[in-house]
């Protein structure tokens, strides 16, 4: 169900009637916030004559990225956050949209925003008083829910970091393949969002105030941070997994290594029992004494073979 919030004559407080939404005029502040999900207040905003069909077209999109554009003497913003329900939604981030001019701002959401119910708080009290003010603070509380889940993530690549050996090898695969997954789809969100809000802080808007533009740069710093922290962990996963590969690589080395000096030291061992087992007459050491003999040449052949290995440093530490 939409939600109208407004600051006029008074302090901010939420207001009954979808209709009232911009009888203000450009005095004072109104918010309305629509719920997609409900098929009245689609309707409604779909139908709403005040705004242009390209603005409703993009309040009303289901598929979205971060983006701003600008329309007359309005600002179309695209932000994304973590949502209230994760559980109903395939996206890590969950989209809001906002279209922002003097005097009113229209948001709307497809999914419950983690983020809207602290910046509704902060309305009411009384701390924010701008339409971009209010995007803003929707920024910042996307950022600061966010940051946890970011650092997580780079605390994860350094506890991967620490396990780097082949016992452990598929495990921390698995761990680094998922950290990396994770990565790449926050940060496909992440820096597009970054470069929506340095877009809106830079327009020449008189309704933009200076402190409107100081709490944009607060939450476009954290948002660069958290860009910066997840290309991080999306390049270090990647020399994590390069360096499993060589250890695997090397492993498989060692043991076909292995496997060819045992077939080495037996290949002259097994010619001279195979020449001696063919069942022809004149072969030597036929007497009681031959298996000895044959025997104790075998091993002297084979420790030779196996010494000029060691000799060549064929044969190493396990």
């Amino acid at each position: 169900m939409a939600r109208l919030f407004e600051i006029a004559d008074g302090p901010a407080r939420e207001v009954t009637g979808v209709d009232r939404f911009g009888e203000g005029g450009s005095t004072g502040l109104q918010w309305l916030h629509v719920d997609g999900r409900d098929a009245g207040d689609h309707d409604w905003l779909a139908q709403c004559a005040s705004l242009p069909d390209m603005i409703r077209s993009a309040l009303l999109a289901r598929e979205t990225r971060p983006r701003t554009e600008f329309v007359d003497d309005g600002a179309l913003v695209n932000l994304r956050g973590p949502g209230a329900t994760p559980e109903d939604d395939p996206d890590p981030l969950t989209s809001i949209r906002f279209f922002a001019e003097q005097g009113r701002l229209i948001s709307v959401s497809y999914r419950t925003s983690a983020a809207l119910d602290p910046v509704i708080a902060k309305f009411l009290a009384g701390a924010l008083d701008t339409p971009v003010d209010i995007i803003a603070e929707f920024a910042r509380e996307m950022s600061a829910q966010l940051d946890p889940k970011v650092a997580e993530m780079g605390d994860s690549v350094d506890f991967c970091e620490t396990r780097l050996d082949v016992k452990r090898a598929h495990a921390v695969r698995r761990r680094v393949s998922k950290l990396r997954s994770h990565a790449i789809a926050y940060r496909r969100f992440i820096v597009p969002q970054l470069h929506a809000l340095e877009r809106l802080s830079a327009v020449p808007a008189d309704w933009i105030e200076d402190d409107d533009r100081q709490h944009l740069r607060e939450a476009m710093d954290r948002f660069a941070r958290m860009a910066e922290e997840l290309e991080a962990v999306r390049e270090r996963s990647a020399l994590i997994s390069e360096e499993l590969t060589d250890l695997r690589s090397e492993q498989m080395d060692r043991r076909g290594l292995l496997l060819s000096i045992v077939a080495l030291v037996f290949l002259p061992v097994t010619f001279i029992t195979g020449l001696l087992g063919m069942n022809v007459g004149g072969l030597p050491f036929q007497g009681n004494d031959g298996f000895w003999i044959v025997s104790a040449t075998c091993a002297i052949i084979g420790l030779i073979v196996f010494g000029w290995f060691a000799h060549a440093h064929w044969v190493r530490d396990r």
